[in-house]
Formats: C-alpha cells, sequence, structure tokens
C-alpha cells in the first residue's frame, strides 16, 4: 500500500467538501496519509487531521459579484510561496495527489515528481467539456498553470469523455431525505449581505430568501430575507428542505442542488473562467443562468421563481471506483526480493 499525500486547495468550500469522503477513502487504500491544505481560513470543520497547513495561493471573494484582486495580491506572498515550495519532503511518499492545490504541484513541477491531479478543474480543462461563447486565453491559461499535474482526473456535471466523472456528493447529502419547504436557499458568496437583501427583497416580498453570507457573523431578518452565516450542516439542510436554490456557479453547491431535485438558478462570478465554465455545462443542461442582480435580470429571476424546475440527474456514488483506479495506474508497485 502506498504512502500518499492528498493535497486540497482551501479556497471556497467545494474542494473541501469533497475531501470528506475522499480522505477517509484513500485511509483505506494507503499505508501512511498525510494532508495538506493551503489557502485562506475556510469555513468547514475537517474530522481528519491535517499534516500541513500552507499559505499557498488563494483568492479573495469581493462583494459585488467577482474577486477581490486587490485583497488577493496583497494576501499573496511569493517569497513564502516559494518557501513552501522547497520545504514539502515530498520524499515522505510514494504517491502525491491534488485537488487543485499550487504548493504541491509546484513542489513537483520542482523536482521532477508525477503528480495527480483529482479535481473539477481537471475536467474544466478538457476539450470534451463545454465552455463559454467568449473565449478567455488568459482565463484558461491560469486555471491550466495553477497547479500543474501530470496526471488528470476530474469531475464535472456530466461525463463528457473517458476521464471525466459524475461529481462527489457527500455522504452527508446522499442521506438527506429532500422535502419541498417554501423558502429559497441563497449562496452568493461574492455579494455582500446589503446589496443581497437589497435585491431579493425588490424581486419578492412575498417569497421566503434563506441567504447563506460569508460577510455576516450572526443571523438577521430583513421582513422575508433571512441572513445567517454559512455553516455546513445549517445550510446542507436548509437546501434540502428548499423550494430551489440560487447561487454562484461554482461545483459542489449546484451539482449537491442537482442530486436533491431542487431547481436551481445560477450567477456566475464576474471575471472567473471556471465559473463561466460551468455556466455554459449548467445551461446546456437546462439550467437558468443570469449575469448579475441588476434589475435586466430580474425578470428572468421571476419566471425561474414561477415556473423554474428541478433538472433530473444520475449521479451515482462512484468515488471508491475512481480511487481504485487512479492507485492501479499510478501507485507504485514494490518488486519482492527474490533469494536465490
Amino acid at each position: 500500500m502506498p504512502r500518499i499525500l492528498y493535497a486540497i486547495q482551501g479556497t471556497g468550500n467545494g474542494h473541501l467538501s469533497r475531501s470528506l469522503d475522499i480522505v477517509p477513502l484513500l485511509q483505506e487504500r494507503a499505508s501512511h496519509l498525510d494532508v495538506l491544505v493551503s489557502g485562506p481560513a475556510t469555513d468547514i470543520s475537517l474530522p481528519f487531521p491535517v499534516q500541513y497547513r500552507c499559505h499557498g495561493m488563494g483568492f479573495i471573494f469581493g462583494k459585488k459579484g467577482g474577486i477581490n484582486f486587490a485583497k488577493t495580491f496583497w494576501q499573496l506572498n511569493s517569497a513564502a510561496f516559494v518557501r513552501e515550495i522547497r520545504s514539502l519532503p515530498l520524499d515522505k511518499y510514494d504517491l502525491i495527489i491534488s485537488d487543485f492545490e499550487p504548493v504541491s504541484a509546484w513542489a513537483c513541477r520542482l523536482h521532477h515528481r508525477p503528480c495527480v491531479a483529482l479535481s473539477h478543474q481537471s475536467a474544466v480543462l478538457h476539450p470534451a467539456a463545454p465552455r463559454p461563447k467568449r473565449p478567455d486565453p488568459v482565463g484558461r491559461a491560469v486555471l491550466r498553470h495553477y497547479a500543474p499535474a501530470t496526471a488528470h482526473y476530474g469531475f464535472h456535471f456530466a461525463a463528457y469523455a473517458p476521464g471525466i466523472h459524475t461529481p462527489v456528493i457527500r455522504r452527508q447529502v446522499r442521506e438527506l431525505v429532500p422535502e419541498q419547504r417554501e423558502h429559497y436557499t441563497v449562496y452568493l458568496p461574492a455579494f455582500e449581505e446589503e446589496l443581497l437583501v437589497t435585491r431579493l427583497r425588490y424581486l419578492s416580498r412575498t417569497v421566503r430568501w434563506e441567504v447563506f453570507s460569508k460577510h455576516s457573523t450572526r443571523e438577521a431578518e430583513y421582513g422575508n430575507v433571512r441572513v445567517r452565516p454559512v455553516s455546513g450542516a445549517a445550510f446542507t439542510n436548509s437546501m434540502a428542505q428548499s423550494a430551489g436554490v440560487l447561487c454562484g456557479a461554482g461545483f459542489e453547491t449546484p451539482a449537491e442542488a442537482l442530486y436533491l431535485g431542487k431547481k436551481l438558478l445560477v450567477v456566475p462570478m464576474k471575471n472567473q473562467y471556471e465559473q463561466a465554465c460551468n455556466a455554459a455545462a449548467l445551461a446546456k443542461m437546462g439550467v437558468p443562468v443570469v449575469k448579475n442582480l441588476k434589475d435586466k435580470h430580474l425578470d428572468a429571476l421571476d419566471h425561474w421563481l414561477l415556473q423554474g424546475r428541478a433538472i433530473p440527474v444520475h449521479y451515482p456514488d462512484e468515488t471508491g471506483h475512481i480511487l481504485d483506479t487512479l492507485l492501479q495506474e499510478h501507485a507504485p508497485v514494490s518488486t519482492p526480493t527474490i533469494f536465490i
């Protein structure tokens, strides 16, 4: 059994949510497993030890629908990043698996070690995956070189080609019994609380909204809009009981909403190529996409509230099989010593 380093991008919640299922399966398949997490502090509490906490290269969400590039570049410390790359003890491991994590990926590149990508981004970059009509060569280049790898296993909203698998749906979500209550669950981390409350109340004062905000530390009620801090269990339960989900065009939250049979509408983050690709894939499936929450898009939101429908999907639990295939193809095989 191999000694494995599993490295996770900590920006956002999607990568870490996926790790809740992947880490226990890797622990069963490894003689020793260490976990590395890089990026800003997250909203998810991990039930397994993390051996390496790195600064890495993360993105910071803004409050008007996009990435806060000023804060992102301010927290980017290239000297620290290089030190993290050079100090990572790759010799301790037989196999390095990276979920879009740059420290481990670039350490492997520096030391000429294989790095196996197990990520949504690997699927997004595949030639068979949907792309937005407007090309973004810079955004695609950033996605390609942010965490370089020598082999790729990807997850996407559909299995577009060999090597692309349907999403990892957390066991916590698979075990839920969905209900159809009256509220709508909202998760748009790139928008500030005040803007969301104003736009949602303007859209409808009769619909109940449950907004989960990265910018809030306490619960608050604004008429028919309830704002709550981001909490894994509370958010998952709200989504499972909702009439629909309004969220960004990330990967894990839309995938879980689809799995739970919820009607879905997404607002892709501005200037974020991966979310533009996700939006293109979701639109191809029939999920409505709006660019922002400005007045000109409110008719589309209103139509979704009145006539939106759930998009049926089939997301079987294939995670163990995918890991078995990955290990069979990339874990080194020990050769027994033969005595004559």
